[in-house]
């Protein structure tokens, strides 16, 4: 083949590309996708509700997907902070803790930060024998001296539910074997 066919060809094919690419793009407009199709993902987490442990430990195994977390973050936190209460008011009958929690200065405190980020550190033990408390403080959005103060809020809040997580997954992976 010559330089003139090869030029006849290339122009053809980057000619039927260019309609390709217009009709498609265009069909793809008049169907109008994006705008008429429901996100299925907002949608669960929009009606989750938290009646037995079996529903917070649901929206916990969904954490474990740090592309699902960052793209449903904001409907996440609050459903985050709505099983947190109702584990601690409900499931625990403590009425005493406000939800959502606040720092001293009168700063919100967000506990779904603060669990992925102890959960990537490795847990509360991990994160506390290596003395990392100020780093996630830091972290989190608040100085270096309020460690301590996110370990509390982390002891009071979420403790005692990634303790029930933990043992509820062990549990189903237990009785599955039977």
């Amino acid at each position: 083949m010559g330089v003139i066919e090869k030029q006849k060809m290339m122009n053809k094919e980057s000619e039927f590309m260019r309609f390709k690419t217009n009709y498609l793009n265009s069909y793809f407009e008049k169907l109008e996708i994006s705008s008429n199709e429901p996100d299925w993902n907002v949608m669960i987490l929009q009606t989750m509700k938290f009646k037995e442990f079996l529903d917070c430990k649901a929206l916990l195994d969904m954490m474990d997907d740090d592309e699902y977390v960052g793209k449903y973050k904001f409907i996440l936190q609050s459903k985050f902070e709505e099983m947190v209460e109702w584990f601690i008011t409900k499931k625990l009958g403590v009425t005493t803790r406000p939800i959502p929690a606040y720092a001293s200065n009168n700063r919100k405190i967000c506990l779904l930060d603060l669990y992925l980020i102890i959960e990537r550190e490795g847990g509360h033990r991990h994160v506390t024998e290596n003395n990392l408390w100020p780093m996630i403080a830091k972290e989190i959005g608040f100085e270096y001296s309020d460690g301590e103060l996110m370990r509390l809020v982390y002891v009071v809040y979420l403790d005692v539910l990634v303790y029930y997580h933990k043992f509820k997954t062990i549990q189903s992976m237990f009785m599955t074997k039977k």
